[in-house]
């Protein structure tokens, strides 16, 4: 079986770590997917079961899986070799083989929370491929915001983003 997989910061000495609640939003094609997100170590998640997938339409859906995700927290999830990477979890959820595909035409959000201060950050892709947040698209709350309250807006932004994506087909 070999020896257990190192762990994230003695693979990368000096990045810096913080603990936070995070959940992801991808919106594509009408849909939400929202992944639990697994702690790796601090700072450092992965995609992993179970995800919610529901119409961008459906404010009651998007509403209760929203909240199951924040309640499920970020559960501990496996340190991976390289070697032992799959496909991305989401592309079986949207029925694609690659993860280009999926991309294509995505939005993506990050709501984290620390410490009582939410943000929902959007992202940009990046010229290399990546994801980067958006300070455009950033939207940070009063300390002690309610849960409900960060729900409402990211549900407003969906939906807003989901109309303006069905206007342009």
């Amino acid at each position: 079986m070999g020896p257990p997989p190192p762990d994230f910061a003695s693979l990368h000495p000096g990045y810096v770590l913080e603990s936070i609640m995070n959940c992801h939003l991808y919106l594509r094609e009408g849909m939400v997917y929202l992944p639990t997100m697994g702690k790796v170590a601090e700072g450092v998640y992965r995609g992993i079961e179970p995800v919610a997938v529901v119409s961008a339409s459906d404010i009651g859906e998007i509403r209760r899986a929203l909240n199951e995700t924040f309640a499920r927290g970020n559960p501990p999830a496996q340190l991976l070799r390289r070697s032992e990477y799959a496909p991305p979890l989401l592309l079986k959820y949207a029925g694609v083989k690659t993860w280009s595909v999926f991309e294509r035409g995505l939005m993506f959000w990050t709501i984290k929370e620390k410490n009582g201060t939410f943000q929902i950050a959007g992202q940009s892709k990046r010229d290399d491929g990546g994801w980067r947040p958006d300070a455009e698209r950033t939207i940070d709350f009063p300390p002690n915001s309610a849960t409900d309250d960060v729900i409402d807006r990211m549900i407003a932004i969906v939906r807003e983003e989901a109309e303006k994506n069905r206007k342009k087909l």
